[in-house]
């Protein structure tokens, strides 16, 4: 998927914590470093969020958007 955002950070899902309205993504990118964003259980089950799948996290502006290569 194309974006416009420039800061894009690949890598592999490191923890998942979904609650009833919202869900902690933790993802690992690599050189001890970590982006945790704070999306839907929604957004997280239709992205089928699992620890150790990869992701991307898209920086822009003060959101973090997870984006993976599934489809609807």
């Amino acid at each position: 998927m194309a974006l416009s955002a420039r800061n894009q950070f690949p890598g592999k899902i490191a923890s998942i914590k979904v609650g009833s309205v919202m869900a902690e993504v933790t993802i690992d990118i690599g050189g001890g470093h970590q982006i945790v964003s704070l999306i839907s259980s929604s957004s997280a089950k239709r992205l089928r969020l699992k620890k150790g799948s990869p992701a991307i996290a898209v920086i822009k502006a003060t959101e973090v958007i997870i984006s993976t290569d599934d489809a609807e």
